[in-house]
């Protein structure tokens, strides 16, 4: 009994082992979903022979689904459990990796659009339940801890995603590079794309299945009800009672810029990458090729990063490493802007290190105190990855550019990123000084 008590998926002497192990494997399949997704913004520019900002609204209808179906999500929550919640995401998720057969049938960019939509309103179901679910198993005071380890299975989905987009996408399409595609007459671009697309609809394929899978062994198996009592529904004074609480408003904010500083890291590395080994004599597809390679890097790095700084969070204040972190992702990023060389990509790579506990520590940090409360509280930080369908497609048009004042484009564009960082190292500095304050009183 000692050990269940001291443990950080345990309460009341009950353990949460199975529960917890089975919702955070969902942490790790919308890690696939996200980091197989941004290399397609490169990918689908080629294909469809569009600009990088077209190619972007990939991620404007990705992150879309999950701002459009997090409230109603948290209303389904409410009304059911958590459990229906992850039902429902899986469910949304498997229909949306499988109607990218049809889309390519089509062999429109839209209908795979529409196919993102769908995929992503299931990972906003998953994002709205899972999150609040793992910190409800267990104790108030180990919940930011409890969630990060869950989140720390995130990148390894993450990882493998960018494996499957390097491997079973970007090296199995078609050579062309931009340019040839755009010689390209109708009838041969019209060969080139289905062969593409067929190559590229392939892990979505799979993965759909492996959803289904995960959806009928966690309908089968039984799951806490955590903070399911309740059932009622008051939207309004629910709204109004959590935005008036600073660290939850606040953090609304800092969870938007987060996102998008992720979204616009870890999908503008390619471009970044490729102007750079381009500029050394590379060929295109190569020069994307390796420039993956480095993102896969930054996401090894990230995930190692994460487990460190889940265990540091034993000694240190939330607030006070978030800040930390936000401040050092600053200062890399300033070299990822002024350096034309490898530097710059060693930078940018460097910057995944310091993201590694935003998330999860900005969600921990705005849910605190919530109660039952939190069930809307996560589907307003899950609006908030809106961030990642709306900086994106800005920092796309600054690249498109290609030069500002002699100055490559795609450098000066990570200046959207930085940003981003200033605002995250002020709320985790607020979230600090607040803490300090309620431990004095």
């Amino acid at each position: 009994m000692k050990n269940n008590k001291n443990s950080i998926i345990s309460k009341d002497g009950v353990s949460y082992l199975i529960p917890f192990i089975l919702i955070t494997s969902c942490f790790a399949l919308w890690g696939f979903a996200n980091d197989i997704t941004n290399p397609m913004v490169k990918a689908f520019s080629k294909i469809f022979r569009m600009s990088v900002t077209d190619g972007a609204l990939v991620q404007v209808a990705f992150y879309g689904g999950y701002f459009a179906m997090a409230f109603p999500a948290a209303i389904f929550i409410r009304k059911y459990s958590y459990k229906a919640g992850v039902l429902m995401g899986l469910g949304l998720y498997a229909i949306g990796a499988l109607l990218f057969f049809p889309a390519m049938m089509i062999g429109n960019y839209y209908p795979f659009l529409a196919a993102y939509f769908i995929l992503t309103c299931g990972l906003s179901f998953l994002e709205t339940s899972c999150n609040p679910y793992i910190l409800s198993m267990g104790t108030e005071e180990t919940a930011t801890r409890r969630l990060n380890l869950a989140q720390s299975f995130n990148p390894m989905g993450s990882l493998l995603g960018m494996f499957v987009a390097m491997n079973f996408i970007q090296n199995r399409l078609n050579p062309m590079g931009t340019a040839e595609r755009a010689e390209l007459s109708p009838e041969e671009f019209e060969v080139v794309k289905s062969a593409d697309l067929g190559t590229l609809i392939a892990p979505y394929l799979v993965i759909g299945a492996v959803i289904l899978a995960m959806f009928i062994l966690i309908y089968l198996v039984k799951m806490p009800k955590n903070s399911d009592q309740s059932h009622s529904i008051n939207f309004g004074p629910t709204l109004k009672r959590i935005f008036s609480i600073h660290n939850y408003r606040e953090g609304v904010v800092a969870q938007f810029f987060y996102v998008g500083a992720q979204i616009m890291c870890w999908t503008f590395v390619i471009q970044y990458g490729t102007r750079l080994f381009m500029s050394q004599g590379m060929e295109e597809q190569a020069a994307e090729v390796l420039s993956q390679k480095f993102n896969i890097f930054a996401m090894i790095i990230f995930c190692i990063s994460r487990f460190i700084c889940t265990f540091i969070l034993r000694y240190l204040n939330p607030g006070l490493l978030l800040r930390i972190l936000a401040i050092s992702a600053g200062v890399f990023m300033i070299g990822v802007i002024v350096f034309q060389n490898i530097l710059g990509m060693y930078c940018l790579v460097a910057v995944s290190a310091c993201m590694s506990l935003m998330f999860p520590t900005i969600y921990g940090i705005a849910l605190r105190g919530l109660g039952e409360d939190a069930k809307f509280g996560a589907a307003g930080l899950i609006m908030a990855i809106l961030g990642g369908s709306i900086l994106p497609p800005l920092q796309a048009s600054i690249i498109d550019m290609q030069s500002i004042g002699g100055f490559p484009a795609v450098n000066i564009s990570f200046i959207l990123p930085f940003i981003c960082f200033v605002v995250i190292a002020i709320y985790g500095h607020r979230a600090y000084l607040r803490m300090k304050l309620h431990i004095k009183l």
